[in-house]
């Protein structure tokens, strides 16, 4: 197998106000862009040619990856006039594949960052002789996600909207989000509409009696789809709990990048990352958290789990706790943010404004 399709859909939306104007799949993940990660992974697994397909902002993507030779692959472009849902997104840049009709392609989601051993999946598709295989995941509540249940071989028996009773929960595996079709499936697929591969492709193979085969991986697997998970994979990348190789650093407690000021006696742990030009100033204690490009954090600041924004400030002794402070916002000195708050792009907090404790 050597092409494949990523599909980076939707405007991320869930994600504001993380930043101004950058697509959640370029806002920077242990130090560059989340897309590397996805793009690096496929290359190591023997990928070489890969489309991108995306329904916004192509123009952002292809400036930063041009053709994709820095990363040792061949990238192509293909931009929905209107969305067309993974299926129809999937079949929309059919023409740009190479494959023949029984060669397997990869298919993944931009917004996830998993662990997935993308050889084992292909492994699986020729072995078992699939039309499709899904990577499914394990998850400890699936009330929330659609399930796959399989059989003792690990061939799918069907696919089941999100449980609404305990009776409904007939499994714990879900899917992952990604594929690997035999290319001859992707030309079956409708064109020129919304397709969901979901709700109509895969239900529509399996009544038609195809192939479709479930490889359960339990290595690591996270949705990236809010500011607080995309935090929380940047610093798993850092620690080296989500394996990429476009990682620009060894794995450890925190990630500086070149450029970036921190003081001495600063201390940076839980996979923190400091983007390039940023500074932290003295006595400051960050854990788990991502310090974006140019930002400045004063002395005395205590930073939890929270992402700063390419240029922000924020002020002396200031407390961050799960926060997300959107690009070019200031919080003044001596502010407490707790619980998943959200400051705008460019908002300005003043000093001692906003407290959870008492004042002492």
């Amino acid at each position: 197998m050597t092409e494949a399709i990523l599909l980076v859909g939707g405007k991320g939306t869930r994600l504001r106000p993380l930043t101004a104007h950058t697509p959640k799949p370029m806002v920077p993940a242990a130090g560059v862009p989340f897309l590397t990660h996805q793009l690096a992974r496929a290359r190591a697994a023997g990928v070489t040619h890969i489309v991108m397909a995306t329904s916004y902002l192509a123009e952002v993507f292809e400036p930063h990856f041009g053709d994709g030779s820095e990363l040792g692959l061949h990238l192509e472009y293909v931009t929905e006039d209107e969305p067309l849902g993974t299926g129809g997104a999937i079949r929309n840049v059919a023409g740009r594949l190479h494959s023949a009709p029984g060669d397997p392609v990869l298919i993944f989601n931009g917004d996830i960052l998993t662990g997935l051993d993308i050889k084992a999946l292909v492994a699986t598709h020729r072995t078992s002789g699939a039309d499709v295989s899904l990577h499914l995941t394990r998850v400890e509540d699936p009330r929330a996600f659609g399930l796959v249940p399989t059989d003792g071989t690990g061939r799918v028996t069907a696919f089941l909207e999100k449980p609404q009773t305990p009776e409904e929960i007939v499994t714990d595996q879900i899917n992952a989000g990604a594929y690997v079709f035999n290319r001859s499936v992707i030309d079956t697929i409708p064109t020129g509409r919304p397709v969901s591969v979901e709700r109509e492709t895969f239900p529509g193979l399996l009544a038609a009696g195809a192939h479709l085969q479930g490889m359960v991986d339990s290595t690591y697997w996270l949705d990236l789809g809010t500011p607080q998970a995309f935090v929380r994979g940047s610093a798993d990348l850092v620690l080296g709990r989500a394996p990429s190789p476009a990682v620009p650093g060894r794995c450890g407690d925190r990630l500086v990048l070149e450029s970036a000021e921190v003081a001495p006696d600063a201390k940076l742990t839980g996979g923190t990352v400091v983007g390039p030009r940023a500074v932290v100033g003295a006595g400051t204690r960050i854990d788990g958290s991502a310090v974006l490009e140019g930002a400045v954090i004063e002395p005395g600041a205590r930073i939890r789990d929270s992402l700063i924004g390419a240029g922000a400030r924020i002020g002396a002794r200031t407390v961050l706790d799960g926060a997300v402070i959107g690009d070019g916002a200031v919080v003044g000195p001596d502010n407490e943010l707790r619980d998943g708050i959200r400051i705008w792009c460019g908002a300005e907090i003043p000093a001692g404004a906003v407290r959870f404790s008492s004042d002492q």
